[in-house]
């Protein structure tokens, strides 16, 4: 059954909204603003797409999610190196965003993105506004659309390598659900990475030291 129009369009808009407000916000109350914001996405995921609620993950997916966590994260490896040299200020641009996982309490953010914001991320961003692109457009246009949704809603953070970093992971993920990877795959994939990235082994050198 295709998600309606209507309901695509409010999807989006209510998530470019909501990302307007979690990154322009005060610093110290961000993380709460992103809580709120992957309830919020999540939410209207599961409540208007009833088959969301039977995503389950089983040992595969969890092979599958562990994988391609890892490969994602050797891509941002990479792309850490090439951003500080070409992109003007991308070193100051990738520091600033580590800069968030010093306003709350490592553990504490380590649940919020294991129950909260990785998994509500994939049910709407990949579940909901992908799946239904591609329903309307097919697999390849509604991945690219669903790509670039997801990168420009980052654009409000005013930090060129964040978008660039979005739209990447965004379209890997995307990429991988229209080739029929499961959901619940990819909820583990976006969990493991967040958490790998951002607050067990960072790309950023400075982020590396002050972890040892």
């Amino acid at each position: 059954m295709k998600k309606s129009k209507s309901l695509l369009v409010f999807g989006a808009a209510l998530a470019f909204g909501l990302f307007g407000l979690t990154f322009r916000g005060p610093k110290k109350r961000f993380w709460d603003r992103m809580t709120g914001t992957g309830l919020s996405l999540g939410s209207l995921a599961l409540v208007s797409q009833p088959k969301l609620r039977e995503t389950r993950i089983g040992i595969k997916d969890i092979l599958l999610g562990l994988g391609s966590a890892a490969v994602l994260y050797g891509i941002f490896h990479i792309g850490d190196q090439i951003s500080r040299k070409i992109v003007p200020n991308g070193g100051q641009q990738i520091d600033d965003i580590y800069k968030l996982k010093r306003i709350r309490p490592r553990k504490e953010l380590m649940t919020r993105l294991a129950l909260v914001i990785g998994p509500a991320e994939e049910l709407f961003w990949r579940g909901f506004l992908q799946d239904g692109l591609m329903d309307r457009f097919g697999r390849f246009w509604g991945w690219l659309l669903g790509t670039v949704s997801y990168g420009g809603a980052h654009i409000v953070s005013g930090n060129f390598t964040l978008v660039g970093a979005a739209t990447v992971a965004g379209g890997f993920w995307g990429g991988l659900y229209a080739l029929g990877v499961p959901l619940g795959a990819l909820i583990v994939s976006h969990i493991v990475w967040d958490n790998l990235i951002f607050l067990i082994a960072p790309t950023s050198r400075l982020e590396e030291e002050l972890i040892s």
